[in-house]
């Protein structure tokens, strides 16, 4: 499994997001995410607004954030610095919303669709369940969002931004969609021994997709310039994100189900071979 076997299977997922039942598995999860964040949005946010502006207020946060802005040239923003943090804050939870609803109700039509177009003598050996995958998922998240705050200052230096937004989203993305992928298919040793074999390489699916990820993200964060628009905003926010997460949950199953059907055939070639050696 090499830069070819990414290729292919990048190639074959581009191929299969564009099959009406692909395109009709965005329909279920983002109505499901969009009516939760209209709930969040329509009780939540003003009040999430006055707390950061009360914090702002006391302890001398606009102050800080002037200077902030200031020096990296982007004064102009300060303006927006409230419903700005507010928005960033919502931000991991929005995709977590989408990336739950994804599992919960696309991850096992995406599995079945390319197992059985494509690997439909491959056995399904079942070593995965929707709560290990909630379970996988959130305890994925508490883990991203410890490193996420931790870095959350980093963000205002642009090159650092650049190079951290994506490896953390990847690393996400792959520690949730990864069990998802091989769920039906593998058995739990299997899943353990793609993951260490190909751990690389399944990082760099879910960072490509982070940055993928990356404009739905701009887009939610660009609602704090006009509260009007808001609501259109961020339900198209959530679309994006939703159409991103079907492709990189389609690119995840291609490539793990390669590489499954690739160790098979290896476990095979030995046991075929320590066969001939005990009958010698």
């Amino acid at each position: 499994m090499n830069m070819t076997a990414l290729g292919l299977s990048w190639g074959r997922a581009l191929g299969s997001q564009f099959h009406w039942r692909m395109l009709s598995l965005t329909f279920l999860p983002f109505l499901a995410a969009a009516i939760l964040w209209a709930g969040i949005l329509w009780f939540g946010l003003q009040a999430l607004v006055d707390l950061i502006q009360a914090w702002f207020a006391q302890y001398q946060g606009f102050e800080q954030t002037g200077r902030i802005f200031s020096f990296v040239g982007l004064l102009a923003l300060k303006a927006f610095v409230v419903p700005l943090v507010a928005m960033w804050l919502l931000l991991p939870l929005m995709v977590l919303t989408s990336m739950i609803c994804i599992t919960a109700f696309a991850m096992p039509s995406i599995t079945r669709f390319v197992g059985n177009r494509y690997y439909p003598v491959l056995e399904r050996r079942h070593g995965g369940s929707l709560f290990g995958s909630l379970w996988h998922s959130l305890s994925s998240f508490v883990i991203f969002i410890v490193i996420w705050l931790l870095t959350l200052p980093l963000t205002l230096i642009p090159p650092l931004a650049m190079v951290l937004q994506p490896l953390l989203w990847g690393w996400l993305t792959y520690r949730v969609m990864i069990y998802d992928a091989l769920a039906e298919h593998a058995d739990a040793d299997e899943r353990e021994l793609i993951i260490t074999r190909y751990r690389p390489a399944l990082i760099a699916i879910g960072t490509v997709s982070g940055i993928f990820g990356a404009a739905p993200g701009m887009l939610w964060l660009g609602g704090v310039m006009s509260f009007l628009t808001l609501p259109f905003t961020a339900g198209f926010a959530i679309w994006l994100y939703i159409v991103v997460f079907v492709f990189t949950g389609l690119w995840f199953v291609h490539f793990s189900l390669s590489a499954l059907e690739q160790l098979r055939a290896e476990q095979g070639i030995r046991i075929a071979d320590n066969q001939v050696v005990a009958e010698f």
